[in-house]
């Protein structure tokens, strides 16, 4: 049988084992191992029936820990107030940041367009992965005026947490100003840390947020795996 045909069969079969409730949601898959005794075939082939259903977002892989099943996609509001921990919790899911990247540099045009900055200002940049019940749903970049928030570099890391971090440099509270929402190809950054094939659908949001006096305070990207979240837009 060719070997299209081989990881094809694997793949159908293992689809068929969790729509009949073989595997749950949550579920760890047996090892690459195992499944290679189970069909008679090479690691190789096993791998490439796993990436597909990847793909297709029945399951996702975990670093040194396996291939757990995919839950349902989780609800994650788009409104007034987006935030990101009470979404997850909203949605009875366990929230987890974690930080990538913190550096202050220039604004590029789009970024200081966004936020009212003379171009070239400095902004503080925080790249990051947002995860639900520990499976990434979103790599993420928010940028913050410099000028404005000089200690809001240092309690971004400390915090974790872009509402906690504004609090305490003095955002109480910030609200949704616009977020534009496009389809777009993982590129090999997104799908590395999505733990997604390259090419594999998400969905890209760009959002302004604005503080009580309507400046903005955040210019935020997020791009989330398409078969993992369903965004809910609030209008009221």
């Amino acid at each position: 049988m060719a070997d299209a045909a081989v990881w094809t069969r694997i793949r159908a079969d293992l689809e068929a084992d969790l729509a009949a409730g073989r595997y749950r949601p949550g579920d760890r898959l047996p090892s690459e191992a195992a499944l290679s005794a189970r069909f008679g075939v090479n690691r190789h082939t096993v791998r490439r029936a796993l990436a597909a259903l990847a793909e297709a977002g029945f399951v996702h892989p975990r670093r040194g820990a396996g291939v757990f099943v995919t839950a349902k996609p989780t609800d994650y509001k788009l409104g007034p107030r987006t935030r990101f921990r009470q979404n997850l919790l909203d949605a009875g899911r366990a929230p987890e940041r974690r930080i990538l990247g913190l550096e202050t540099r220039a604004a590029d045009a789009e970024e200081a367009e966004a936020l009212g900055l003379a171009p070239g200002a400095p902004v503080h940049v925080c790249d990051g992965v947002n995860l639900a019940d520990g499976a990434p749903i979103a790599v993420f970049r928010s940028v913050f005026g410099a000028d404005r928030f000089p200690a809001l570099k240092a309690a971004l890391a400390e915090t974790r947490s872009i509402t906690a971090a504004l609090a305490r440099v003095g955002v109480d509270d910030y609200t949704r100003r616009s977020t534009r929402l496009t389809a777009e190809a993982a590129d090999a950054v997104c799908a590395r840390h999505l733990l997604l094939p390259e090419g594999a659908p998400v969905l890209r949001s760009v959002a302004i947020n604005v503080d009580v006096d309507g400046r903005p305070v955040e210019y935020g990207r997020s791009w989330f795996a398409g078969a993992r979240v369903q965004l809910v837009v609030e209008t009221g």
